[in-house]
């Protein structure tokens, strides 16, 4: 009788090691789903001219798989960065996840257009099929369209040289030509 008194103990403590062990798992390392596999076939509305697109639409790589949402403040906050790369002449495609297209359209009226094109994901099957655990996410695409690298979070100048820019290797040597003389890069 007196083992049924540690039963809800042992179960509490059970419990508060799967929570602290889940407290410790970093988001940005999640697995991606699938690295090394090509982008996963949709047919889905492109979001500003409601054309329906696929996979194809999205080579020759390389190229960036941004996944983003009017409904995520982490978007607004990569945005202006996002710009910039894209004038820089990195290819960006978007992936407009679970949100409103008309609240979408505006955004990129408002804020810039980043995008070559942008999946109207609007049931996020596409993103389902990626892997998205949600946004943003950005996932480097090879030119046949196997995802390479995928990044959790926010992507700015840090994220980008140290894990996505050596897919870009013209625009390192950008970044170089206009480093400072006698700085290290």
């Amino acid at each position: 009788m007196r083992v049924k008194r540690f039963i809800p103990l042992a179960v509490f403590a059970l419990l508060a090691l799967l929570l602290f062990k889940g407290l410790s798992i970093d988001p940005t390392a999640l697995p991606a789903a699938r690295l090394g596999q090509p982008f996963p076939d949709f047919s889905q509305p492109e979001l500003l001219t409601e054309e329906l697109i696929d996979a194809s639409a999205l080579r020759p790589g390389p190229a960036l798989v941004n996944v983003w949402a009017t409904w995520c403040y982490s978007c607004r906050v990569e945005h202006p960065y996002l710009l910039a790369l894209a004038e820089q002449g990195v290819p960006i495609y978007g992936l407009n996840y679970k949100d409103d297209s008309e609240k979408a359209r505006q955004w990129l009226a408002d804020l810039g257009d980043p995008y070559r094109l942008n999946i109207a994901d609007r049931d996020g099957t596409v993103g389902l099929d990626l892997g998205v655990y949600g946004a943003p996410e950005t996932y480097v695409l090879g030119a046949d369209g196997v995802i390479l690298h995928r990044h959790v979070g926010v992507l700015d100048q840090a994220v980008f040289e140290q894990d996505i820019g050596q897919w870009f290797p013209a625009l390192a040597k950008l970044g170089q030509a206009n480093a400072p003389e006698g700085s290290a890069q």
